[in-house]
């Protein structure tokens, strides 16, 4: 007889000593709340692995991320949409990085939102390839940015849920699904 294994993040099981089983497993734990979300993608995990190393890559299926400036081989600069028009702006350092299994990050001193978390990729058999995102972060403003956050669908946990989504549809059809109109297809029914 054959065990399942359950592909869930940690993040989402009922037990807090497993939870904080891993934040502890974070190369640099910055951050209270903490996120995890898991996607099965078919597609090659070492394809997904090179997508994802190209940071420059991310604000193609990541809707609130703006732009990601490399600044070396493993420090970027980031600039994400926050509630009611803002952006916030951080510097990260990729902290591990392990081809085709792994990359974790953490924020730089001074970052408007502090935060750290991996990426994983896992073989998934005939299924393609696990994909989990666990992030650690203080929102802006504490408990209050957080509620805001939520209000303007910008909270990290929705939008977590959304881009891994999204990346999944990105690379398994080469496009993401959207109801929203091109700038062209708003021009064509103007004219």
């Amino acid at each position: 007889m054959t065990i399942a294994q359950d592909d869930a993040p940690a993040t989402t099981s009922k037990d807090k000593d497993v939870r904080a089983q891993e934040v502890d497993t974070l190369p640099q734990p910055k951050g209270d709340a903490l996120l995890g979300r898991t996607v099965t993608i078919n597609r090659p995990r070492a394809e997904l692995f090179a997508y994802w190393a190209d940071l420059t890559n991310l604000p193609a299926f990541m809707d609130n991320v703006e732009r990601i400036d490399m600044l070396s081989d493993t420090r970027s600069h980031w600039v994400v949409k926050a509630p009611a028009g803002k952006t916030v702006e951080w510097d990260a350092v990729i902290t591990d990085k392990r081809e085709g299994e792994l990359i974790a990050w953490a924020s730089t001193e001074g970052a408007d939102v502090p935060n750290s978390g991996r990426i994983e990729f896992r073989d998934a058999g005939d299924r393609g390839t696990i994909v989990t995102a666990t992030i650690a972060y203080d929102p802006p403003a504490g408990i209050i940015g957080k509620v805001v956050a939520k209000l303007f669908q910008r909270e990290p946990a929705i939008q977590a849920r959304r881009d891994l989504r999204r990346f999944k549809q990105l690379m398994e059809t080469g496009e993401i699904a959207t109801a929203a109109w091109t700038q062209k297809q708003l021009q064509e029914e103007k004219a």
